[in-house]
């Protein structure tokens, strides 16, 4: 396995275009070979009963009530703007 995850490490870093020491990489290996362990135990307990899910909490989005109000006044708005020309801001030119 450790000449897997050798293999896995440099091919990673090559992907990332990191450069990694000899050192690194053995540092590297033993941490992911440490994780792979605990992965390989996971393989080990019964899930039967397990329905699959994406996350382990239900997600739902939470909107606001899309309740109509007072918009904000044109002299509020304009109140920052680097330039104005007719109640409406003034931009530079982006296109010919």
């Amino acid at each position: 396995m450790a000449e897997d995850s050798q293999f896995d490490i440099e091919y990673t870093a090559k992907l990332a275009r990191i450069n990694l020491s000899e050192e690194e990489k053995a540092k590297f290996s033993s941490q992911l070979n440490s994780i792979i362990g605990y992965v390989e135990k996971l393989g080990e307990l019964d899930t039967s009963e397990v329905e699959p899910t994406a996350h382990p909490h239900p997600v739902e989005n939470v909107w606001r009530e899309d309740v109509a109000s007072d918009s904000l006044p044109v002299d509020e708005a304009l109140k920052n703007a680097p330039a104005q020309r007719n109640n409406m801001f003034v931009v530079p030119k982006v296109v010919d």
